[in-house]
């Protein structure tokens, strides 16, 4: 039971047949147990590991999602790549529904998530001045470019508690942070994953203007854009796991290094 890329999606992305040879493992660790059983099998060759964000009934909360759990039965798997579809609210006009973000900078707005795994005998100060692997954003950007599909290579996320939305005020204020895109599910799976010493990148699908066009954000039409992404997604996904090499050439597998006084 052993795989080498994890993806961690929403419950739009489950598609047992994207995967072959598929088989389920249910795991607990030392944070409990993750979000639901996890979906091993292979894809473009490589095996993979789908563990569904928000549960198969999308019944997780963003802010009860278990990270560390996710992260760490990822980990024990095997584990060394994580691609973390999502889906996100536009704060530029530019940024339209329909469009995927590779982002590579965030700002944390949660206040209630556990951050790191080390919480008792240690402190682990992790460096995320980068926090997604340049290695797979890389591979994704130039995938989604062969593939035709609209993309942007870069974006700032605001990261809120949830599972609101955010209200007209708020939206306005990120926009004045020059923020690009704002959800409820990155952080504190990114760190999590850097302290874990994964390659993570997220693939962030943008499903409507949060508020700030004056605009109510509805969840059919959430859903609804949702589904129309998701076979680029998997697109994206299928071509960028065939693409990466077998060794990494990022630094994220040596992240701990001087993370500890």
């Amino acid at each position: 039971m052993q795989a080498e890329i994890g993806i961690i999606g929403g419950t739009g992305l489950y598609d047992p047949k994207l995967l072959k040879n598929i088989e389920e493992v249910t795991l607990n660790t030392p944070y409990g147990a993750p979000s639901d059983a996890i979906t091993l099998g292979e894809l473009a060759g490589k095996r993979v590991a789908f563990l569904p964000r928000h549960g198969k009934k999308h019944s997780i909360r963003p802010t009860d999602v278990n990270s560390r759990a996710n992260i760490f039965a990822l980990k024990q798997l095997g584990v060394k790549r994580v691609l973390a579809p999502s889906t996100v609210g536009s704060l530029k006009e530019e940024y339209k529904p329909g469009d995927i973000v590779f982002v590579d900078q965030f700002i944390d707005r949660t206040t209630r998530r556990e951050q790191s795994f080390y919480t008792e005998k240690q402190v682990c100060h992790i460096s995320v001045a980068e926090p997604m692997c340049p290695e797979l954003r890389r591979t994704l950007i130039g995938v989604a470019k062969d593939l035709g599909i609209s993309a942007h290579s870069t974006g700032t996320y605001v990261c809120i508690e949830g599972p609101r939305f955010s209200t007209k005020a708020e939206s306005r204020m990120y926009r004045t942070w020059g923020a690009d895109v704002v959800g409820m599910t990155l952080v504190p799976e990114c760190v999590l994953a850097r302290e874990a010493e994964l390659c993570y990148a997220t693939i962030a699908t943008v499903t409507d203007y949060d508020v700030w066009k004056e605009h109510v954000v509805c969840v059919d039409d959430i859903v609804r854009t949702m589904r129309g992404n998701i076979e680029n997604v998997k697109r994206i996904i299928v071509e960028a796991i065939a693409r990466l090499p077998e060794k990494r050439s990022c630094e994220c597998g040596g992240a701990l290094k001087g993370a500890f006084v």
